[in-house]
């Protein structure tokens, strides 16, 4: 693939989410929340496996009970992804899933209340070695914060965030990342980047209440992807109205687009026209399912005529381009053989896979012969 301009990351100080490093020069790192109910043991559980394997990276919990911290417990005796808890206002319940395992407290000190019960919850953290969140989203900004701006704005969410960041530092705690969400793509953007300017802590971004699938990650690739450009954000949650499974394959999307991660099928694929020898859309979509569980990263390109395709062929791993009568197969950026429009994803597939096979054991690019070459 041709090699675009680098991004260069902003500095920030690393902190742990259990076993995941967050900041630094650490990947950045893909979240999701399940939205089960978490006395729901059992469901929760298939959920975060189901987010285990598409990817995540770390996963929330929302804990808003003590009888759903009581399940938290069991929740985690039986995942190994390190677990955020969601809590607002009540400490009490901060304290016992820390007890239990939690690798992060997604908290915001200043809305726990009284000092002791604040320092109670940030000497337990200390203690246990888990982080902390601070999460300041535009639909739950302090009330005198609304009365001063009159209405959600970049300067209140930075203003918010700067409250909470000054209780963690005066208590010396450290361990902290920070998001600033609104559901505004600009009013986001414009928070984050202030914030960025303003501390050295890792920072979690997303764009809140995004919307549906497509609208949400339209939105969420818009906002994002003008954050990670700037080198800002050290993990994310891509936050859709569907499946939370579709959050962590649109994150890692995003994050692929820049160059930023690399997992799974790139796959390069024109939008189709009438120049195209076989169905193209079909095809990909075909070929998407198939390869759904590939966590290796490989580059694929199937394009429709040759008038691209061979440009686009020579590039990747796997390369497809249409022709008549048959199209051509490239394999590490040489033509190998023809192949039928019948025979497509069958092809592909198995490509794909002899490819990432022949790389995990140290062999060279495999070479199957379909129809050969005049």
């Amino acid at each position: 693939m041709h090699e675009t301009a680098q991004i260069v990351r902003r500095k920030s100080r690393p902190i742990r989410v259990g076993r995941v490093t967050v900041g630094g020069d650490a990947p950045i790192s893909v979240q999701s929340m399940t939205n089960t109910e978490t006395t729901d043991v059992q469901a929760t559980v298939a959920q975060i496996r189901r987010l285990m394997a598409a990817g995540a990276d770390i996963v929330r919990v929302s804990v808003p009970s003590m009888e759903a911290a009581a399940a938290f417990a069991e929740i985690r005796k039986q995942v190994e992804v390190p677990l955020v808890t969601d809590i607002h206002f009540d400490y009490k319940i901060a304290l016992q899933v820390a007890e239990v395992g939690a690798d992060c407290l997604r908290i915001n000190p200043g809305n726990i209340g009284r000092e002791d019960r604040v320092r109670q919850v940030v000497e337990t953290a200390r203690d246990k070695g888990i982080s902390i969140r601070i999460g300041v989203n535009a639909g739950s900004l302090e009330k005198d914060l609304q009365k001063k701006y009159g209405e959600p704005t970049a300067d209140a969410l930075v203003e918010s965030a700067l409250r909470h960041i000054e209780i963690l530092e005066r208590l010396n705690f450290h361990d902290y990342k920070i998001s600033v969400k609104a559901s505004g793509v600009a009013m986001a953007v414009e928070a984050y980047r202030k914030l960025a300017a303003l501390t050295e802590q890792p920072l979690h971004l997303g764009i809140t209440e995004a919307g549906g699938l497509r609208g949400g990650t339209v939105k969420s690739a818009i906002g994002l992807g003008m954050l990670l450009a700037d080198g800002i954000g050290d993990t994310l949650r891509v936050s859709l109205a569907a499946d939370p499974v579709e959050e962590v394959k649109v994150g890692f999307e995003i994050l692929k687009s820049l160059k930023l991660r690399k997992r799974g099928v790139n796959l390069i694929a024109c939008p189709s026209c009438s120049r195209q020898n076989f169905d193209v859309i079909g095809t990909v979509s075909a070929l998407e399912s198939r390869l759904e569980d590939v966590q290796e990263s490989i580059d694929v390109a199937v394009i429709g005529c040759v008038v691209n395709g061979p440009g686009e062929a020579k590039e990747v791993q796997v390369g497809l381009a249409g022709g008549t009568p048959s199209n051509l197969l490239y394999i590490g950026g040489e033509p190998v053989s023809k192949v039928g429009n019948e025979e497509l994803v069958d092809v592909l597939e198995r490509m794909v896979r002899e490819q990432l096979k022949a790389r995990a054991t140290g062999g060279g690019a495999p070479v199957i012969p379909i129809k050969a070459l005049s």
